[in-house]
């Protein structure tokens, strides 16, 4: 907002004694009082007009680095001001606006810059830091600059470029491995190798093809063809597995469903979401997130491609819930087939969701569920019926939370 009173109190005081002079030369007759308050204002207009020809402001520009920022994390902002000027300029004072999704101090002071004339146009560098508060996409700015001629008489303040958005992504917590059970739930890339003889020599190669997995290179032949060659006998699966986080309304607040960042249960559900996939990646898995009446919240992601991990993070930035309920008739979805690991991430959960979520329990070689609201000993009867379960409320720590349900195994509650 700009201030209606363009004067510093230095300012402000030179203008009452000019106006001072005017009454009292009218009542004492003493004309000299006329000229020194005239002198005055010269001054505080000539400042006015000074003020206004220092500096004039071409572009702001932000940049963020990272330019996704995470929850709980820090960003570098640099906002980069084009200026030209006439005249030189005293130091002022900027601030940079922050919505409530960021938080961090914007501001300092803006240096003071000499005359254009001899130099040209010129950049000036404001350097600040935030970190992630709110999940969603919020906006900085615009920039408020303050700045005074000088003398100090006058102020001016300008609002200067437009908003930048920002995007931030849920926070990603690194968690242990699932390599302990590797066996049972074919945790780990593996391949089988069809040999046509004995010994590696008998195996035929084949030139490298864009898409052949490294692991797949016959170094052998590689070293006598003078370029790569892989195995064609070899032939290798990836492991699957199902992230599932459940947006049912009767799971979370009210608030869920309005924006993102108003639910503290339903944020600690999306940024699980996100850890889980991330370590299910780096295990190897290609993981599949959808909701809980089957519906994809983002492409299959691949083993091994944190890249798409990272997609994934923007992807949830403005997720909120649904008004439908769909984790009752989950187990429908796996009707007739053997899945891989398959997690199950949701806010309010009892006894009843544990009978429905029964079935499910057979029809995955690893069955997991995180609640972060469990009640009515719901996580208790979920471990009767197969479950590894872990409570993942805003008290619990996540890492730990996790390492010890898949520690203990079926049958155990981590509260």
């Amino acid at each position: 907002m700009r201030r209606l009173w363009p004067f510093t109190v230095r300012g402000t005081g030179a203008l009452a004694l000019a106006l001072g002079c005017f009454i009292l030369a009218a009542e004492l007759g003493v004309i000299e009082l006329v000229y020194f308050g005239v002198l005055l204002l010269a001054v505080l207009v000539a400042s006015l007009i000074s003020l206004h020809l220092a500096h004039r402001t071409e572009n702001v520009s932000r940049a963020l680095d990272p330019d996704v920022v995470a929850v709980s994390q820090d960003a570098v902002v640099t906002v980069r001001v084009g200026v030209r000027t006439a005249m030189p300029s005293a130091p002022g004072a900027w601030r940079d606006a922050l919505p409530r999704g960021l938080s961090g101090r914007a501001q300092g002071i803006f240096p003071a810059l000499g005359s254009g004339l001899r130099s040209g146009d010129r950049s000036v560098d404001l350097v600040y830091t935030v970190t992630g508060v709110r999940r969603g996409i919020h906006s900085i700015g615009p920039l408020s600059v303050t700045s005074s001629d000088p003398f100090g008489l006058t102020r001016r303040q300008n609002l200067l470029g437009d908003r930048t958005r920002v995007v931030v992504v849920p926070a990603v917590v690194e968690l242990s491995a699932l390599s302990a059970v590797a066996g049972d739930t074919g945790g780990t890339l593996h391949s089988t190798t069809n040999q046509l003889g004995q010994g590696a020599d008998n195996l035929i190669a084949r030139p490298y093809s864009p898409g052949d997995s490294m692991r797949r290179i016959h170094w052998r032949a590689t070293a006598h063809a003078d370029s790569l060659m892989v195995r064609q006998e070899e032939q290798e699966s990836t492991p699957e597995a199902t992230v599932v986080l459940d947006r049912g309304a009767l799971r979370w607040a009210t608030d869920a469903m309005i924006a993102p960042g108003n639910d503290p249960g339903f944020e600690r559900a999306v940024s699980a979401c996100v850890s889980v996939v991330s370590r299910l990646v780096l295990d190897g898995y290609a993981v599949e997130v959808i909701d809980s009446d089957g519906t994809p919240l983002a492409e299959p992601i691949d083993g091994g491609e944190s890249v798409q991990v990272e997609e994934l993070t923007r992807q949830l930035a403005t997720l909120t819930s649904r008004r439908d309920d769909h984790l009752p008739r989950l187990p429908h979805l796996f009707t007739g087939a053997t899945a891989g690991p398959v997690i199950v991430i949701t806010g309010r959960f009892d006894g009843e969701d544990a009978a429905a979520l029964a079935p499910l329990a057979h029809h995955t070689t690893y069955p997991l569920l995180l609640a972060v609201s469990p009640s009515d000993g719901g996580l208790e009867r979920a471990a009767e019926v197969g479950w590894r379960t872990a409570a993942i409320g805003l008290d619990d720590d996540l890492p730990s939370a996790w390492s010890m349900a898949v520690d203990r195994g079926v049958g155990r509650v981590v509260a």
